[in-house]
């Protein structure tokens, strides 16, 4: 059996791993529970794929983010790695095929959405399966105190009954202490359970807040000075467009980025920017969650993240490779006050919820008591229009009724055409003989697309209609009169939002929505916006100390990049007690070297403070060496 280095070597082409990785996996190979708290860019999917690789058997992989479980199950496949995902949109057939070949250990990864772990057709499935590790990937989903609770992963500990000797990965880049414990509890792990933690503390990224009434040319300014490529963080689809125009004008290449966008544009938007053909991209959250681009120089927010949890994971795409880059959040007096207003609008009323999930029934012509786990596309915006409902109600009863279990919206995922036949090749062979004209294109498909027999193949009809020298509206015919005679299933390509009904229809006096539990989450809410609240309107405090504390690291740290700390640092070098401490080390280093602790006084602890400072701006300046033995000495 191959090592983990071995593994790591031969299908992901890296040599050693980060720390802490190698321990995580190991603790996995144990037969552990464990629990690895790493951040953004921390590498946190090898953590499961490699002691998956290394063991028989098929990895579940419980993950939220369709668009990130689509990216790693192509990743995986470039790579050799049988790998399948099951998430909304995909049809009862396609689920079942995909199923049936984890059942027979034809993949090693399984991706799929939590809403799909309770459905009779996976559990009884996953009964059968060889299963070597559970991963839970944004494993902070499981706790109502974190910031994107997400009730079906409640789900999970009801499968490992299934399977109570497999161990189970939860993997996180940002969990408070109490979330941590709850992942824990929620999760069922076992007493020898290990958890692993990487520090928050970003030792490469200068946080900075600005307080700008005119944030635009500030932006134009930032981008200016570093360089390289960035990030930029609206809130709103209108304003990614708004801003990258506005940068445009300004001799800087940017585009937008938002969910709305068709497939080909968004892939073509973040293709080019990860080559550098675009500097800077303008875009909502729905950017970055997955994309592997390490020399990200800076990331901008131009709107108040929500929570500190968000605010920590997207502004940690920047500096992945170590090297130094910025984290910077403009807002204005403007910015406070909307959030304010804001907050109250995100719990809308129970009667208002009502409104919504009939309106979204009727819509779809749901009858009660049906339409459990049926999935439709969705437009909210053309929904909110014609019900008369405001979006931002509209969506904010969805996430509600996301979290009270009855629905289930995805963004936009392309879904490109899909063709699996339904027949052998004997009957096949006999309606090809009987039916001459439709016999090319089913030689077209079989030898265009290996496999199609037995799994769904992703076909482009441009290319069949190329290929057969006919339009692809005669195609798209043909392959629906295959469909109608039962040779074939044939699903069309599609790139709309999504909704699941995760329960049948009720009526609405049958719809419990609990109130208690609303009003908690509301609390929860307040509470993240007025941490984020405080970390944007203060001045005195280390921006990284505040969120390092934030998530339970309570160490003594400045990070001596900040916005604060270096105005603090600026004033610090302007007073006599700096100078005469800069010239003490400076003396006593001139001839040998010198351990530290003996340049440091011994009994004031705010000397201490202030030697230590000195040497770090003296080691910054390159006007002091330090060697392996911790030993100074001036240059």
């Amino acid at each position: 059996m191959l090592t983990a280095n071995d593994t790591l070597s031969h299908y992901f082409g890296y040599e050693t791993f980060r720390e802490p990785q190698a321990a995580i996996i190991q603790s996995v190979l144990d037969g552990k529970d464990t629990m690895a708290l790493l951040p953004t860019g921390g590498g946190k999917s090898l953590c499961f794929q490699i002691p998956a690789l290394m063991q028989d058997g098929i990895c579940i992989v419980v993950s939220p983010l369709i668009a990130l479980m689509k990216d790693q199950v192509f990743q995986l496949k470039k790579r050799g790695i049988k790998a399948a995902a099951i998430f909304s949109g995909l049809s009862y057939h396609e689920i079942d095929i995909v199923l049936d070949n984890c059942q027979f250990g034809y993949y090693k990864f399984l991706y799929i959405s939590p809403e799909r772990l309770k459905t009779d057709i996976f559990i009884e499935r996953f009964k059968r399966m060889n299963v070597n590790l559970i991963a839970v990937d944004e494993a902070h989903c499981i706790s109502q105190w974190g910031f994107d609770f997400r009730p079906p992963y409640l789900e999970i500990a009801e499968i490992r009954k299934h399977h109570p000797k497999i161990p189970v990965l939860a993997l996180t880049a940002s969990a408070t202490a109490r979330v941590q414990n709850d992942i824990i509890q929620k999760l069922e792990f076992k007493k020898d359970y290990t958890v692993f933690k990487k520090s928050f503390l970003r030792e490469n990224l200068s946080f900075v807040v600005r307080k700008e009434e005119a944030k635009y040319p500030k932006l134009v300014n930032i981008i200016s000075t570093i360089k390289g490529s960035g990030i930029v963080y609206v809130r709103s689809r209108n304003k990614t467009k708004d801003v990258a125009e506005y940068l445009l004008k300004n001799n800087i290449k940017a585009d937008f980025y938002h969910a709305g966008l068709k497939h080909d544009e968004r892939n073509k938007k973040q293709d080019n920017w990860i080559k550098n053909k675009t500097q800077v991209v303008v875009c909502t959250n729905a950017f970055g969650m997955g994309i592997d681009k390490s020399d990200v120089r800076f990331v901008v927010h131009l709107d108040i993240p929500e929570s500190m949890e968000a605010y920590y994971q997207e502004a940690g795409r920047a500096g992945r490779d170590g090297n130094l880059s910025y984290a910077a959040l403009l807002f204005n007096q403007n910015d406070i006050d909307t959030l304010e207003q804001k907050k109250h609008q995100k719990f809308p009323s129970v009667e208002n919820i009502k409104k919504v999930y009939n309106a979204i029934c009727n819509h779809f012509k749901i009858a009660v008591g049906s339409g459990k786990m049926t999935t439709r596309d969705f437009d909210i915006y053309s929904f909110s229009k014609l019900f008369n409902v405001e979006i931002t109600l509209t969506y904010n009863c969805l996430k509600i009724l996301e979290q009270e279990n009855y629905m289930q919206l995805s963004d936009s995922i392309y879904m490109p055409s899909r063709v699996v036949f339904r027949v052998d090749k004997h009957d096949l062979y006999k309606f090809q003989v009987a039916n001459a004209s439709y016999d090319f294109i089913i030689k077209a498909l079989l030898r265009n697309y290996g496999g199609i027999v037995d799994h769904y193949a992703k076909i482009n009809e441009q290319q069949l209609a190329t290929q057969l020298k006919i339009t692809v509206a005669d195609v798209i015919a043909q392959l629906k009169f295959l469909q109608k005679n039962k040779l074939l299933t044939y699903i069309s390509a599609n790139e709309e939002p999504t909704i699941t009904l995760l329960e049948e229809r009720l009526h609405e006096d049958y719809l419990r929505i609990n109130t208690q539990y609303i009003n908690e989450r509301k609390s929860i809410y307040f509470d993240q916006l007025k941490t984020m609240l405080y970390y944007t309107e203060q001045s005195k405090t280390c921006r990284q100390a505040i969120i390092c504390s934030y998530f339970g690291e309570e160490n003594e740290i400045k990070c001596n990049r900040c916005d604060v700390c270096l105005e603090e640092n600026k004033m610090l070098h302007h007073t006599l007690d700096f100078k005469n401490a800069k010239d003490f080390i400076l003396k006593n280093t001139e001839e040998n070297w010198i351990p530290m602790e003996n340049l440091l006084p011994k009994n004031a602890h705010f000397e201490n403070q202030l030697y230590k400072e000195v040497i770090r701006f003296l080691l910054d300046e390159k006007l002091l060496l330090v060697n392996n033995k911790n030993e100074l000495k001036s240059v």
